[in-house]
């Protein structure tokens, strides 16, 4: 017998509940388009935590509902810093665990990103050519791939 509502059951998060979140997931969401035009936009989905004391877990999920890796901390700084870098890495996770690829990917080198601090923004940073001798570079701040900037960032 299956109850109605089953409290264990992911629910989607409404906009409004985690505003810094919603704003940092607009941001990548942007990248995920021009990245990957045929996946639909990233969301936010809540569990219930295994203590009654502790607050829901939040995960960076795909819209089909599937996610992969931690959970989005409560309690981590509550600045629009932090909870863009904090929701870019769940939602690199995520994406590149259930799709089976790097994202995003540098459109010049064809390697996997990551974000990285810049002069206080977060944006995408690519490795360089790994087989000539090639400069890390930062390709375009998180939230604007769709925008092209190349210049050389310290390894």
């Amino acid at each position: 017998m299956h109850a109605l509502f089953d409290p264990s059951e992911p629910r989607r998060v409404s906009p409004g509940e985690y505003p810094m979140w919603d704003r940092a997931l607009a941001l990548l969401n942007r990248d995920l388009a021009v990245t990957l035009p045929e996946q639909e936009p990233l969301q936010l989905l809540a569990l219930p935590s295994g203590d009654a004391d502790e607050p829901e877990n939040v995960y960076v999920a795909l819209a089909n509902g599937e996610w992969h890796g931690n959970y989005l901390d409560p309690d981590s700084p509550d600045d629009p810093a932090s909870a863009l870098a904090i929701v870019a890495d769940a939602a690199q996770e995520t994406l590149t665990e259930l799709l089976w690829q790097a994202w995003p990917v540098c459109a010049e080198h064809g390697l996997g990103m990551h974000p990285r601090d810049t002069d206080g923004q977060l944006a995408w940073w690519c490795a360089g050519e790994r087989l000539r001798p090639g400069p890390a570079h930062i390709r375009a701040a998180v939230g604007a791939l769709d925008t092209f900037v190349a210049h050389v960032a310290p390894a």
